[in-house]
Formats: structure tokens, C-alpha cells, sequence
């Protein structure tokens, strides 16, 4: 870990004096890609410094303790030790969070799919309650927000919806959303009063850039038709609805929320090439080192990683075994305090697997 730090530390002031270089500011990319990794290493070098005073106070206020005659003061200042000890293992404690390697696809931009799976319409208007949390959540981010794609059902619910999130670190914050999530909940058509079980499934894809993903024309079948509403009937007289099928991976998508087939065709072909980016980047991590994977959960949409409880106002996260009693605000977006908690275990997972 020092060995690291030395080499940020030596990178960092590489970058400052390259930062100084009026060359740089002609480069707009590379200018980009400069000040972002040197705002990054300067958050590492910050909690280095603020490690290394509260270390010297530390140390300086143990020798006041050895060499002071009078009880009380003597007292006092082990008081200030336990605080200043507290304070000092947070700052580590934060610093070797900086040190684990970021994963490049964090700051990536996402295209998210919640789909019902068992329970009818009560999945369905789930998949709505999730995609009303997540859009509120966004918008307390300020990040932007667009819909793909959607299936509305009579109800008000959606048999699927597809929609993109950009902004600052969304894939940070949302990759661990993948999987099936449970709800338990009085259903409004259910006269009885009996508890009902569904469940929906969740994917985050990192939405990739053009140049990251190649699809070759010749690999595409795009069949275009008129656009269905709930029931099955026809919301337009015009074939603008797009399916979009990748023969190499037999991957296929359909879109047809807009009016103009040239954008539907368009958003298909993002919501393609965030698929194909996710296969290839599970490949990939299939093959890293075991002792290398997030135990915090395979982003596996077939793994259940929660459940609602709504009769008990109960959330829990059972990768990280994680209860909040909160859940009325939950689903009005205030997920920070779960996302965190995930976040964290993630990071410290990887911690013991770089120190091992």
C-alpha cells in the first residue's frame, strides 16, 4: 500500500506541473482526462496530509502525557488522545479507500432495464414504484434522465421500462442494482387484505461509446412496425416502432416510445451496444482472479439481492444483510444511505483482497 501511495503521490506531482502548461489547455481531451485524474490524486494527497498532521499531533500529545506532573491536566489530555485517535483512524481509514483502485466503468453513464417477473399486475405496478424511486433519486443528483423504452399495462404498471441516467458517477452509485427484487405488499385489487409476494428484475449496463463497441451493419436485422399500447392496441398509424436484432449474439431490442423511427432506431442502438459492452465485460471479469470479485453480488439480474416489506415499513439488502425500517421514504428516492452502505462493503471486500 505505501508503495502505491508513493507512486500517486510522484504521479500527482507530475500532473501539477504538467497542469501549469499552457500547451495542455489546446488539447480539450487531453486537457479532460489531465485535470480529472489530478483532482482525483489530489483528493488522495489531501487525506494524506490531514493522516500525517493528526499522526504528529498524536504522537506530540503522547509525549505530553509522559512528561506532564499534574493529574488533571494529565487527564485531559488522555481525553484529547481518544479523540484525536478516533479522528486519525477515520482519516487512514479514508485514505486506503482512495488507494483501492477505482474501476474505470464507475464515472460511465447507464442504461437501466426493470422488467415484472412472477405476480401479474402487482410486478407490474412494482416496476413502476422502482422506476419512480430511481428517477427521484436522479433528480436529487441532478443527473439527467431519459426514457428508452416502455411497456405500460391497464393499470398504470409496466411490463418493462428501459430508461438512461447521466451524470457524475452513476454507475458508481447504481451498479449494484442488478438482480431480482422482492415485493411484499397488500395488492389494491386484493379485497381479502392477504399479503402478496412478487418480484421484478433490475439490469444496469454501463452505457458504452461508439468507439468502445464496434457492431457492423452487415450484423444487424432491423425490422420496423406500428407502435402497441396496453391491451395491444395501436398508439399510431405509422411503422415507427424498431426491432433490432444482433445476429452474432442473437441479442434483440425494441424500441418505439417515439413517433420518429429515425430516434427509436437511434435509442435501440444504445441499449444494443450497452448490452453487448456488458457481455463483453463479464467475460472479462469472468476471467480475473477469483480472490479479485466483488463479493457484494455477482450482478447476476437472476440473484435476489432485496425485499420490500411494505406492512412493515421494512427494506432489507440481503447481500450485506442490511435492514432499513424506512422504506416509505426509500421509495421516494432516499436510497443514499443503502447505496453508501453498499458502496462501502464493496470497497472494503476489495481492500482485503489487495492485502491479501
Amino acid at each position: 500500500m505505501n508503495e502505491r501511495l508513493d507512486s500517486l503521490l510522484k504521479r500527482y506531482g507530475e500532473l501539477n506541473e504538467l497542469a501549469q502548461d499552457p500547451e495542455l489547455s489546446r488539447d480539450t481531451k487531453k486537457y479532460r482526462e489531465v485535470m480529472k485524474e489530478y483532482s482525483h490524486l489530489g483528493e488522495i494527497a489531501a487525506a494524506n496530509e490531514e493522516v500525517k498532521t493528526l499522526s504528529k499531533q498524536l504522537e506530540d500529545l503522547k509525549t505530553l502525557i509522559m512528561d506532564e506532573k499534574d493529574p488533571e491536566m494529565k487527564e485531559l489530555a488522555k481525553e484529547e488522545t481518544r479523540e484525536l485517535e478516533g479522528r486519525t483512524k477515520d482519516a487512514q481509514d479514508r485514505l486506503k479507500f482512495l488507494l483501492v483502485p477505482r474501476d474505470p466503468l464507475d464515472e460511465k453513464n447507464i442504461i437501466m432495464e426493470i422488467r415484472a417477473g412472477t405476480g401479474g399486475e402487482e410486478a407490474a405496478l412494482f416496476v413502476s414504484d422502482l422506476f419512480r424511486m430511481y428517477s427521484r433519486f436522479a433528480e436529487t443528483r441532478s443527473w439527467k434522465f431519459e426514457i428508452m423504452n416502455s411497456n405500460e399495462t391497464e393499470l398504470g404498471g409496466f411490463k418493462e421500462i428501459v430508461f438512461s441516467i447521466s451524470g457524475k458517477n452513476v454507475y458508481e452509485n447504481l451498479r449494484y442494482e442488478s438482480g431480482v427484487h422482492r415485493v411484499q405488499r397488500v395488492p389494491s385489487t386484493e379485497a381479502s387484505g392477504r399479503i402478496h409476494t412478487s418480484a421484478v428484475t433490475v439490469a444496469v449496463l454501463a452505457e458504452a461509446d461508439e468507439t468502445e463497441i464496434d457492431i457492423r451493419q452487415e450484423d444487424l436485422r432491423i425490422d420496423v412496425m406500428r407502435a402497441g399500447g396496453p391491451g395491444g392496441q395501436s398508439v399510431n398509424t405509422t411503422d415507427s416502432a424498431v426491432r433490432i436484432t444482433h445476429l452474432p449474439s442473437g441479442l434483440t431490442v425494441h424500441c418505439q416510445d417515439e413517433k420518429s423511427q429515425i430516434k427509436n432506431k437511434a435509442k435501440a442502438m444504445r441499449i444494443l451496444r450497452a448490452r453487448i459492452y456488458e457481455m463483453e465485460e463479464a467475460k472479462a471479469a469472468a476471467e480475473r482472479s477469483e480472490a479479485r470479485k466483488n463479493q457484494v453480488g455477482s450482478g447476476d439480474r437472476s440473484e435476489r439481492i432485496r425485499t420490500y416489506n411494505f406492512p412493515q415499513n421494512r427494506l432489507t439488502d440481503h447481500r450485506i444483510n442490511l435492514t432499513l425500517y424506512k422504506l416509505d421514504l426509500v421509495m421516494q428516492g432516499d436510497v443514499q444511505e443503502l447505496f453508501d452502505a453498499l458502496k462501502l462493503s464493496a470497497r472494503e471486500e476489495l481492500l482485503r483482497a489487495t492485502a491479501s
